[in-house]
């Protein structure tokens, strides 16, 4: 059974929660599924808006989509997020992703 396969067993049963959608969103991004995984990350900032990690990946997953300002907007909630919540590491990330956002393009 994939790792996506017993989660979502998990998530049929009821236990639904936080992490349970966290690790079903980092499933499918990591199985190259950013639109599932935009709908699990998002349930997951539902349950906890103060996951960092959880509106990093969702960023990610908006951003592999061709969503750049979708993918910004929850950067930036996933900035806000980490530094109420001393999240430095994330802090660090998405503000690195968020400057590749604003990097011009070359023609």
């Amino acid at each position: 059974m994939t790792t996506v396969a017993a989660l979502e067993k998990l998530l049929a049963a009821g236990h639904d929660n936080a992490l349970l959608r966290f690790g079903l969103g980092n499933a499918h991004l990591d199985a190259g599924d950013a639109a599932q995984a935009v709908v699990h990350l998002q349930r997951c900032v539902e349950f906890d808006p103060g996951y960092s990690a959880a509106w990093k990946l969702l960023g990610k997953a908006h951003a592999a989509l061709g969503a750049a300002e979708t993918a910004r907007s929850a950067w930036q909630q996933g900035l806000d997020a980490a530094r109420r919540h001393g999240d430095k590491q994330a802090e660090k990330e998405m503000a690195v992703f968020l400057r590749k956002l604003d990097k011009p393009r070359p023609a």
